[in-house]
């Protein structure tokens, strides 16, 4: 029988990858969003928490950003 899932692959480097992998176990988006962990760089994920998941890697990115300021 065949099993058919929609979602979205979505590639990323290693260090990312853990930082997803961390939200999912937390349940930090409210739910588990990673349907199948393929390899070092791809995830196959739920494709309704897109949106949500976008927001989150942006907040943690503007956390990590520092403003250039020149004199």
């Amino acid at each position: 029988m065949v099993n058919v899932m929609k979602g979205i692959l979505v590639e990323c480097d290693p260090a990312m990858k853990q930082f997803l992998l961390h939200l999912d176990d937390s349940n930090a988006l409210g739910k588990k969003f990673i349907m199948q962990d393929l390899d070092e760089t791809h995830l196959f994920i739920s494709s309704d928490i897109l949106d949500t998941l976008q927001n989150q890697i942006n907040e943690l990115m503007d956390k990590l950003s520092f403003p250039i300021t020149t004199q």
